[in-house]
């Protein structure tokens, strides 16, 4: 089959070739055939590593990594409803259940999620085509993220403005991938937070009730019952471990997320150093409020903020983006740990942004190059005293 298709692709590719007659859709059939096999070009000039894994590999192992919480994010869709529609039978069969929460579920995330790709990647490759270049691999994961960490009940017109906007504004006017400054999931998420409020922000989380109309039903977060002047959340530390709680659509499992994490960590495409300072930051300002204590959302014990809204699937997975954080060892256990103190400080000092995560990164994004400037400043200044000793 495999034989098939190379031979197949080889016979069409002097069409797309300079010299053919769509030479113009080169870049589209580049992406194309390097998605499909391992592109045949090598690097000529300059230093380099050869290892048999490519960008796309990378990109596709990231979107394995998501899957386990995209897959409890789709069961909890019909779980949240089903807890809140009395025309669900919540006492059937556990296999009934299963099947019918996730397929609810699975309903309701995927024209959100061919929305973010046919969206992404037709401006993406719009710009390939015109710049002559071949196509970027990274909007692989970003057209994925986005519809996991927004509310399911986004409207998708609002959706696809989101996504235009944080591929053309947040990447393709610096470059396109490798050259954008700020996480483009988050881009999209901060275009939807702060021009539609009403869609993305407030003390509850949309769970739709008809799959395909208007009406919703409410359930509070963890974060939205702390912002409205809870004394802890209602949902049990079990519950939000598991992520039976509502929240966006993929954010509330922390197991699922920390499978994710694992397989992340073992091929080495994410930095342990920026998980766990994001952690260790979250959890050194949890216990300094917790020390203050002047209310009760500072009294929260520390570990609580690691489980609530979108802390972990940030840490894990936009955190770690390697093209928007730091890039020195050093650099990235100081950007790791502000990012997790700030989350913090946003969700307890300031009602407005509950979440807390998303500005927390995409502010670090900005100060990531600064970082890595001081930390690589300071190790010449370091080596330039011992060469003055020395002598």
């Amino acid at each position: 089959m495999m034989n098939g298709l190379r031979n197949f692709i080889d016979k069409i590719k002097p069409t797309f070739s300079e010299g053919g007659k769509l030479p113009w859709l080169s870049s589209t059939f580049e992406a194309f055939e390097t998605f499909a096999f391992t592109p045949n070009t090598v690097t000529r000039q300059g230093s380099h590593i050869r290892d048999a894994v490519d960008m796309k590999r990378s990109m596709i192992l990231v979107v394995i990594a998501l899957l386990p919480a995209l897959l409890f994010g789709m069961w909890n869709i019909g779980y949240q409803t089903a807890l809140n529609d009395m025309s669900w039978n919540i006492d059937s069969s556990v296999w009934y259940m299963l099947w019918s929460c996730f397929w609810f579920g699975f309903l309701r995330m995927l024209p959100l999620i061919v929305v973010s790709y046919v969206v992404g990647l037709g401006i993406e490759f719009m710009f390939a085509q015109i710049r002559h270049h071949e196509v970027n691999e990274g909007f692989l994961v970003t057209g994925l993220i986005i519809p996991m960490i927004v509310p399911v009940t986004t409207p998708l017109w609002q959706l696809a403005l989101a996504v235009a906007f944080a591929v053309v504004i947040g990447k393709e006017v610096f470059g396109g991938t490798g050259m954008n400054f700020l996480n483009p999931a988050l881009v999209a998420r901060a275009f939807l937070f702060f021009s539609y409020p009403t869609h993305m922000s407030g003390d509850k989380v949309w769970i739709a009730a008809d799959l395909w109309g208007s009406d919703a039903i409410t359930g509070a977060t963890p974060l939205g019952e702390m912002m409205a002047g809870g004394v802890r959340p209602s949902a049990s530390l079990l519950d939000m471990f598991i992520g039976t709680i509502p929240g966006s659509t993929c954010e509330t499992s922390a197991i699922a997320i920390l499978l994710g994490a694992a397989l992340l960590l073992l091929t080495g495409i994410a930095s342990w150093r920026v998980m766990l300072s994001v952690v260790l930051g979250g959890g050194v300002m949890g216990l300094l409020f917790n020390a203050i204590g002047a209310n009760a959302y500072m009294q929260l014990p520390f570990y609580y903020h690691f489980l609530m809204g979108g802390f972990l699937f940030g840490a894990v997975f936009m955190a770690t983006d390697p093209v928007t954080s730091a890039q020195t060892n050093a650099g990235k256990w100081i950007y790791g740990f502000l990012i997790g103190a700030f989350a913090v400080v946003l969700r307890v000092l300031n009602p407005a942004y509950p979440e807390g995560m998303m500005l927390a990164i995409l502010l670090m994004n900005c100060f990531a190059p600064l970082i890595d400037h001081c930390v690589v400043s300071r190790n010449i200044k370091r080596r330039q005293s011992r060469i003055k000793i020395e002598k």
